[in-house]
Formats: C-alpha cells, sequence, structure tokens
C-alpha cells in the first residue's frame, strides 16, 4: 500500500532528502546525524541519493513542512539534481504531503513510508507479512482523501458531484475491513504465542531475547552463540521475522535465543503497534541483552534510543545485559570503547564486550548470561 521505492539497478528513483532541525527534536540526535541515517534508509530501500537539504525551524510548516524560502530553493534544485522523488526525515501530516506534492509536482516519501517499504522488502514469514500489511493499511487510510483531490481542484459542477466522495468511502470501506481481518489473523498469532509460552513456562526453560539498533549485530551474535545460520546482512532490518533458538550454557543449563525487530531513531508508534504480538516475547524474557554496534559514532545516541522504546513498552524494569559487539573493529584503543560503554544508559554495571563476527570472548557473554540467570 506504501508507494514502493523501485528497486532496479536501471531505473533507480533519483531522491533528495529533506529534513527539519525543530526545537521539540530534543533527543540529543543533531539533524546532520539524522539525515544520514535517513540517507542510509533510502540506499536500502533501493533509491540512488543526489542531495539533501536541511532548514532549522521552531516546528516544521502545518502545510508545507518546509519554510517558503526553502521550499522554493527545493523547487530550483529540481533543475540542477534531477532529482523524481522527496524523502522527508519526519512523519508527514496527510496535508503537508498533498502540499508539497502539489508545490513540486513529484512524490513525496515521508520517514513512516520509507520504513514501511524497507519493512515489506524484509518480512518473509506470513505473520511478518502480516504485521507490515497492517502497519501499510493504517498508514493509508488517513491520506485516502490525497488520492481524490483532483475532483476538488475541478471546483462544482457536472461530473463532480458525489461519485468522487462515495469512491472515498467504498475504498475506505474496504481498507477498514482488511485492517480488521488482519488483526484477527494477528490476534490468531499472538494466541498461539501464549500458548507456547505457557508450555515454555511449564518447563522453567529461560528466554533470553536479543534487543538493539537496527544493524547493531543481533543476528550475527545468534548464529554465533547458537551455531545458527540466521540471515544477518550489513543493511538495515536485514531480520525482521522473530527467530528463537535453544541452546545450552556452560554450565548445561538450557535456555532459549530469540532475536527480534531493530529498533530505530523515530520509529512510527503505528509499527510498534502492528509488531506487538512480535514484541511480547520480549515481555516474557528473563534476560534481555541489549546489543550496541560500538563503531557507530552514535552508539550512545543509539542505545538511548532503543532505551527509549523500551520505556515506551513498559519494560524499563527488565533484567539486561548490554553487550558491546563489534570490537574487532576498533584500532587497539578499548579505553574508548570502555569510555563510551559508561556512557549508555544502564551499561556501567552490566557490561560484556564481544566480536560477534570474529567470535571473541564467546565463553565471557555466556558465562555472564548464567550469572546474571541466576
Amino acid at each position: 500500500m506504501t508507494r514502493e521505492i523501485i528497486n532496479t539497478e536501471q531505473n533507480k528513483e533519483r531522491a533528495i532528502l529533506v529534513g527539519v532541525d525543530s526545537k521539540r527534536d530534543s533527543d540529543g540526535w543533531s539533524i546532520e546525524s539524522s539525515i544520514k541515517e535517513l540517507d542510509q534508509l533510502a540506499i536500502t530501500a533501493g533509491a540512488q541519493v543526489v542531495g539533501s537539504l536541511s532548514q532549522k525551524m521552531d516546528r516544521p510548516s502545518s502545510t508545507h513542512y518546509l519554510g517558503s524560502g526553502k521550499l522554493q530553493e527545493l523547487i530550483e534544485l529540481k533543475q540542477e539534481l534531477h532529482y523524481d522523488t522527496v524523502i522527508v526525515n519526519d512523519e508527514l501530516a496527510p496535508r503537508q504531503q498533498r502540499e508539497l506534492e502539489d508545490a513540486l509536482k513529484i512524490k513525496v516519501i515521508d520517514r513512516t513510508a520509507l520504513i514501511l517499504d524497507i519493512f515489506a522488502r524484509s518480512a518473509r514469514t506470513s505473520e511478518g507479512k502480516l504485521q507490515v500489511e497492517l502497519a501499510q493499511h493504517q498508514y493509508i487510510l488517513p491520506r485516502l482523501a490525497g488520492q481524490w483531490s483532483h475532483l476538488e481542484r475541478l471546483g462544482g459542477g457536472i461530473g463532480t458531484r458525489g461519485p468522487g466522495e462515495s469512491q472515498i468511502e467504498t475504498d475506505r470501506r474496504l481498507i477498514r475491513n482488511r485492517i480488521n481481518k488482519i488483526k484477527k489473523q494477528i490476534e490468531d498469532v499472538r494466541k498461539h504465542r501464549e500458548l507456547y509460552r505457557r508450555k515454555r513456562q511449564k518447563s522453567s526453560t529461560p528466554l533470553v531475547a536479543l534487543v538493539g539498533y537496527t544493524n547493531a549485530g543481533k543476528s550475527t551474535l545468534l548464529n554465533a552463540i547458537c551455531q545458527s545460520s540466521v540471515l544477518s546482512e550489513n543493511k538495515l532490518f536485514s531480520t525482521l521475522d522473530p527467530v528463537t533458538r535453544r541452546m545450552r550454557l556452560p554450565g548445561g543449563r538450557t535456555i532459549l535465543l530469540t532475536d527480534t525487530v531493530g529498533f530505530i531513531h523515530k520509529l512510527p508508534t503505528l509499527i510498534v503497534a502492528a509488531f506487538r504480538a512480535t514484541l511480547e516475547e520480549l515481555e516474557e524474557a528473563d534476560l534481555l541483552l541489549h546489543v550496541v554496534d560500538i563503531t557507530s559514532r552514535e552508539a550512545v545516541n543509539q542505545s538511548r534510543t532503543v532505551e527509549d522504546i523500551l520505556h515506551g513498552l513498559n519494560l524499563s524494569d527488565k533484567l539486561r545485559l548490554t553487550v558491546i559487539n563489534k570490537i574487532d573493529l576498533l584500532v587497539n584503543d578499548f579505553s574508548e570503547a570502555r569510555d563510551i560503554a559508561l556512557s549508555i544508559p544502564t551499561a556501567a554495571e552490566m557490561t560484556v564486550m564481544v566480536s560477534a563476527h570474529k567470535n571473541w570472548n564467546m565463553d565471557g557473554l555466556l558465562s555472564k548470561i548464567e550469572e546474571m540467570l541466576g
């Protein structure tokens, strides 16, 4: 349902990235870092990024997102950069998207639509596809009116009375019916998971869940610990569907280790809501392993983002161990890694450094897990 970004080498969309540095963004992220991450998202979706534009404002314009001067600058850049898609660093209100597309005469995609597009590509299981489809339908529903705005521009008169509005209502009814159907299917999945969890609780098998920022190396860590072959790629959201493996700790105790969807800055709330059934695994976990990519310049901000999302899921009090990953990529400067680790929320006491890719310190990690499970 989202307006998909074309992913072919011959016909990549030429995209320009647009962001607003507003006072409401007080989460520690700079506009430069946020736009850089948007660039990675766009590339993951298959776009060719040809430029970026940002503006400092108290708050985005309620009509065009950008101020009038920056909007004119964006229009003039079309001649120079020949872009055919605008990707906005925030979620746009339906009116903002319509006004921008009217002014630019090209497609405008916001951050939410972009992430949904990537999720749609990454979903492999029927459950994952259902959750993505639910989020897509919920995203498109309030934007349906824009699909029929051409009737409004015609004004009154012959051919404009009734059909347009009735068609919108028909589309809305179809989408609402589909949303209700998907919710019922996801609820069936949730009930199945609940039965599985009850069975696990009877067997007293501890559940350890991997959480972290997207591309922090969670799937690689799962493979390293369990000697499995879960898909792990150096790109955003390569793992979308939850994966659980049974393993034995050094002391002989059996645990279940599960990998969940990665988090990201400005993760749309409708995605969190749609993936509620999957994220319930975190609620049942006895221990969370918060995996951190120590090589990222935004390691601290990324960790805070993860902590904020966990807080929003009422998981702030859950027992967790911070796993500092990718230490093999450091240039013999572990003191810097320790300084960064100490700046990460909740990481000061329970921290272990590893390289999932090189299998460094896996024994130390397993021993720490065993110790924390008690």
